[in-house]
């Protein structure tokens, strides 16, 4: 399956038990606003996200796709 992967910023300082239902994705912390980055399968997966973000009331600032696609392993191998 590919998978792109994406930044998404969000408003002020998220803390750990917020980030805790951002499974699979790294956090950067800076000072004004918290930024997820990780592989989404596709854009239902997408929207799942950005549907999470909005109902923990979260602010967001940018959604962006960085890099190109990566194939997962499993995909490959079979």
């Amino acid at each position: 399956m590919d998978s792109r992967r994406y930044e998404i910023r969000v408003r002020g300082r998220i803390g750990k038990s917020l980030l805790s239902r951002f499974d699979g994705f790294d956090a950067e912390v800076e000072p004004a606003e918290t930024i997820l980055s990780g592989a989404i399968s596709d854009q239902a997966a997408l929207h799942g996200v950005l549907e999470r973000i909005q109902g923990l009331g979260l602010e967001l600032v940018e959604v962006r796709q960085v890099g190109g696609r990566r194939r997962d392993r499993a995909s490959t191998e079979g």
